[in-house]
């Protein structure tokens, strides 16, 4: 080997992100590189510093659903383009390139299916189809799930990622808000349980309607969750704003958020609390008949 072959090695240009093997994960949080398969089976919670990475719908349904159970509803309701919106591409253009990322045809999942063992009507936000954000069809999507809550008497879950409201709906979109809202309302009425779960992040129109609406609201550790983004607040308030706000941990300490839970103590969380409030209405069912049972 000659002088220049030895050198032509020292100086070989080195692989771009882009070009590095996919099967290692970079914790976007403490740095660490890890081999893919350590991260996916903690659920890709970083193994090093306790990171919840983001996960997609699918990937969050075989977490909380029991093997085989989740049977998935209103699977063909696809977006429309009711004021025709472009920016830099069309909404169609958007929709398309989302349902080839995600293999979805909305920013929502929703079905039913057994978390330990327990029926329930389950919603869960993908984040990657266009942000995860709310329109015409997500919101038809959640009050579909919770009609179907009501009628056969099963908790309704929600777990939201989502930047907000879809801009490319305009007022439709926020008419979602509302709706959404509106439906949950007469689950409360009836006294059926409705858990959300707020996840990273848990933004705009969503936060600002049924994800504060659960009977219990549960967020993950370090998600971000709020209305308006932190700049845009600052430079409202014209002040600097508190450490870790709008974080999960700022939330709960504030008495906005029931509790913090791992991902991994998700599941068993989520059925101790429906076995709670489920047992809990029955004890007042049976109340009341031996109350009215008494008085005739």
């Amino acid at each position: 080997m000659n002088l220049g072959d030895i050198f032509s090695k020292i100086t070989r240009k080195q692989s771009t992100p882009e070009e590095a093997p996919s099967h290692w994960i970079k914790c976007p949080k403490c740095g660490s590189l890890m081999y893919h398969k350590e991260v996916e089976s903690n659920n890709r919670v970083c193994p090093k510093c306790g990171h919840h990475m983001r996960l997609s719908a699918k990937e969050r349904i075989n977490l909380l659903a029991d093997t085989e159970t989740f049977e998935e509803f209103d699977k063909n309701l696809s977006p429309l383009d009711p004021i025709k919106f472009v920016d830099k591409k069309s909404y169609k253009k958007r929709v398309s390139e989302s349902s080839e990322k995600t293999g979805g045809n909305s920013a929502v999942i929703s079905g039913e299916c057994e978390i330990n063992g327990i029926k329930v009507q389950l919603c869960v936000f993908d984040f990657a189809f266009m942000g995860g954000s709310m329109g015409s069809v997500e919101g038809e999507k959640i009050v579909r799930s919770a009609k179907r809550a009501l009628e056969k008497n099963q908790p309704l879950i929600i777990i939201s990622a989502s930047g907000g409201a879809r801009m490319q709906e305009s007022t439709f979109s926020l008419m979602q808000m509302s709706k959404t809202s509106a439906a949950i309302k007469i689950l409360s009425e009836a006294k059926i349980p409705f858990i959300s779960v707020l996840s990273d992040p848990t933004m705009g129109g969503v936060s600002a309607s049924f994800a504060w609406l659960g009977d219990l609201i549960i967020a993950e550790p370090g998600a971000l969750i709020g209305f308006a983004g932190q700049r845009v607040i600052k430079q409202t308030i014209g002040a600097d704003l508190p450490e870790n706000f709008q974080t999960s941990e700022f939330l709960l300490e504030h008495g906005l958020i029931d509790a913090i839970v791992e991902r991994n103590e998700m599941k068993k969380y989520i059925s101790d609390m429906i076995t709670f409030f489920t047992h809990n209405n029955q004890i007042k069912v049976a109340e009341i008949d031996d109350e009215q049972n008494t008085n005739e």
